[in-house]
């Protein structure tokens, strides 16, 4: 099945690849194609060129930078832009807290917040999971007491992505302890440059340091920077979550990397039908999930997505995981290989070390335990 295109569509789908290929840094595309670490200055860069032509935010309402395209051509240009190796606007500032405070801000939240979101003037941290409450989001314990106009944030979050780098970090706490627990938290937004707030690194199984531990002791924030009501936090937390899960498919990356593989190993896969097998069975099921990436845009109306995004998340992370295993598996002892070595050589390298490091996709944004029990009920009715 094959997805066919009017010539109005395809004539954007070449406006895209034409931008992507020549507008963003060819440098940033070669680390991305190489499967090198990009630096904080490469993201802020990528993502800045793509806002200087509109291409940041297009989902956001127009009047903050949004285009008010189809879903068809939202999902082209997040296709084009992963084939180009172009890296996805930082999730953390265009899918998650941009969207929110467009929803739920104030005018003035929104007036001082969003532009510098889209163009990564700020570059935001996300303060959700803890020690004991990660998928089970709603046993969170950072609280914040109210002291005149500022409210009293004291706890700790934990596997905070990229928080070395971050400016702001927007921050589910729990301020009514006497209710259902979802009912007592609230969204904050906090200055990380605040006193009593500490960043600290957590090591990586990958040898990485990607993400953090972070830290409150009795870090003052003004109440204007809560996001919607007191106690709303989870009404944000959902929609904020359910955006994070529509994006956590990347099917046009992870096509990319198998067609890479395709490549690389040509001889190897020619002389070995359980590697085609493979590899014909991980391309349907990319198509599968293609397909019902584009079903779930078509049906997210009103700003809430629609419930199989929790197919996505599920689906979309075992393919990215099955893939990078599917690259060990070709490299063999290349993988490991230390010292010099042609381009070739380097990639397969880079793959145990992406493999290791992809095993958190089936957990972040909700375990894929938990996306089994949204399908169940949100889905299946069970």
């Amino acid at each position: 099945m094959q997805l066919a295109l009017s010539e109005e569509d395809q004539q954007f789908r070449e406006e895209m690849r034409s931008y992507f290929t020549t507008k963003v840094s060819e440098e940033i595309r070669t680390t991305v194609a190489e499967g090198r670490e990009l630096t904080r200055e490469q993201i802020v860069q990528s993502m800045q060129e793509l806002n200087a032509g509109g291409l940041a935010v297009p989902h956001w309402p127009e009047e903050w930078g949004g285009r008010g395209w189809s879903e068809l051509k939202r999902h082209i240009w997040h296709e084009e832009m992963q084939a180009a190796c172009v890296p996805v606007p930082l999730a953390f500032n265009a899918s998650m807290i941009g969207p929110v405070i467009a929803q739920f801000g104030t005018d003035e939240q929104k007036q001082e917040f969003l532009p510098k979101t889209a163009n990564l003037d700020i570059w935001w941290s996300q303060g959700f999971s803890e020690p004991d409450a990660g998928s089970d989001l709603a046993s969170l314990r950072t609280t914040a007491v109210l002291d005149g106009d500022d409210w009293v944030v004291n706890g700790q979050k934990t596997w905070t992505t990229l928080g070395q780098y971050g400016d702001w970090i927007f921050t589910l706490v729990r301020t009514d302890p006497e209710v259902k627990k979802q009912a007592g938290i609230s969204m904050l937004l906090i200055d990380m440059k605040s006193e009593g707030l500490e960043v600290r690194p957590i090591e990586l199984i990958d040898g990485g340091h990607e993400v953090n531990e972070v830290w409150f002791t009795d870090v003052r924030v003004p109440a204007k920077n809560m996001v919607g009501e007191v106690n709303s936090g989870w009404t944000q937390a959902k929609f904020l979550l359910g955006n994070e899960r529509v994006g956590v498919a990347p099917v046009g990356a992870t096509k990319r990397v198998l067609a890479r593989a395709k490549e690389v190993a040509a001889a190897t896969i020619a002389e070995d039908p359980l590697f085609r097998a493979r590899i014909v069975e991980l391309e349907n099921e990319l198509l599968a999930l293609e397909l019902t990436a584009l079903r779930v845009a078509a049906h997210s109306a009103g700003g809430e997505p629609h419930p199989a995004s929790s197919v996505l998340k599920l689906k979309g992370t075992e393919l990215q995981q099955a893939v990078s295993e599917l690259v060990v598996d070709l490299g063999g002892p290349a993988t490991l290989a230390s010292g010099e070595g042609d381009a070739t050589l380097a990639w397969y390298r880079r793959s145990t070390p992406t493999y290791l490091n992809l095993r958190k996709a089936s957990i972040y944004g909700g375990s894929n335990e938990i996306q089994r029990q949204i399908i169940s009920r949100g889905i299946l009715g069970l």
